[in-house]
């Protein structure tokens, strides 16, 4: 493990995140996890896909 993810795991431990920001990355990862799951089943639409640019 890096060190600079001790020091963060540390500061979070003294200073934990607000109720507020907790729900904010709840609801980002949630949205994000939506995008894939729709993605992976085919139901993303096809002018929402992003084709290869040939050069």
């Amino acid at each position: 493990m890096n060190l600079t993810w001790l020091l963060r795991m540390a500061k979070w431990a003294r200073h934990p995140p607000s109720k507020r920001q907790v729900m904010i990355g709840a609801v980002v990862l949630a949205v994000a996890l939506l995008i894939v799951g729709i993605e992976h089943l085919g139901l993303w639409p096809d002018w929402a896909r992003v084709e290869k640019v040939r050069r």
